[in-house]
């Protein structure tokens, strides 16, 4: 089990496109068509699974919205932190 993160790690930790929502951060990204944005969500899925770390996922139009958190240890851990920059790193990797 991971140990819940004081609030300057997460702070200095968070990635640039994170937000901080009480207990989980979050992003949306946003794409240019609904399939583009199932696809990621897709490929969200198949990390989290790998990671063993499952993120809320909501699928709107043209964005995927992802919520992290570490529900047994009742807030953000370094596993959150962890999987938000693994998700930007595949997604920069994609779009480049």
């Amino acid at each position: 089990m991971s140990e819940l993160l004081s609030d300057d790690d997460i702070d200095a930790r968070l990635p640039a496109a994170w937000s901080r929502e009480d207990d989980e951060i979050v992003r949306v990204y946003e794409f240019d068509e609904y399939l583009h944005g199932v696809n990621f969500a897709q490929m969200v899925g198949e990390i989290a699974e790998s990671q063993f770390h499952h993120p809320e996922l909501i699928i709107r139009y043209k964005e995927v919205e992802i919520r992290l958190t570490s529900h047994e240890e009742g807030g953000i851990t370094d596993a959150d932190l962890e999987m938000a920059e693994l998700l930007e790193s595949e997604r920069d990797g994609r779009e480049g």
